[in-house]
């Protein structure tokens, strides 16, 4: 069924437990995670290292959580190709608290676009064209700026001066989830326009693809 943006929610990840050493990943349609007493529980939200860049600082939710493994909800890693055997291993990290970004306005994206690479052989007169990856995507919204005692500002801001690398999580009203990777850039620089209440910016930058979940 399709959706307007109205009801949609933000979060930014303020608080991660300590790093797990990860001694198995296995290339499989949800790759399974072994991680000796992670601790994990179903439904939680991990930022994943590892030696697979397309999995690489991305952030997924838990599923089939056991004492030692869990799966990377909805991450197929059955191609060899992109995922080599036992290339995958680095560490894991569960994101302990999110903080809601509240008073938004206007949030837009920006790239994801497919990158294409252009060439010509010297005995065609027509071009082609070959996909090279994606452009990164970055969110960016408004805020009141009158929000500054918000814990949600207060969090942007934080992560604004340490640049670390963070989630932003948007819940749609129909309980749909988005997961960016990304750093954080808040401007103070207060917005004055007539006619407009008073308003601040601030933008996630993506750092690997978006990971999408239907509820």
């Amino acid at each position: 069924m399709a959706q307007v943006p109205t009801g949609t929610t933000f979060f930014i990840a303020s608080a991660y437990g300590p790093a797990k050493t990860t001694t198995i990943v296995t290339n499989a349609t949800e790759a399974v995670v072994t991680a000796t007493a992670h601790g994990y529980a179903n439904g939680d939200i991990v930022e994943v290292s590892s030696g697979w860049g397309r999995i690489n600082r991305r952030n997924f939710r838990v599923k089939a959580a056991t004492t030692d493994t869990f799966a990377l909800e909805g991450q197929d890693t059955t191609n060899t190709t992109f995922y080599p055997a036992g290339g995958g291993l680095g560490q894991v990290r569960k994101i302990t608290a999110f903080t809601q970004i509240t008073t938004v306005m206007n949030p837009t994206s920006s790239g994801g676009d497919p990158k294409t690479v252009n060439y010509k052989f010297l005995e065609s007169d027509v071009e082609y064209s070959i996909n090279d990856g994606f452009g990164a995507t970055s969110y960016s919204m408004n805020l009141d700026a009158d929000s500054i005692n918000t814990a949600g500002y207060a969090a942007c801001k934080t992560l604004t001066e340490v640049q670390t690398d963070t989630c932003l999580k948007m819940v749609t009203r129909s309980g749909s989830i988005i997961l960016q990777p990304c750093t954080v850039a808040l401007n103070e620089a207060v917005k004055l326009q007539d006619g407009q209440i008073n308003q601040v910016s601030v933008a996630f930058n993506g750092n690997n693809r978006l990971t999408r979940y239907a509820a």
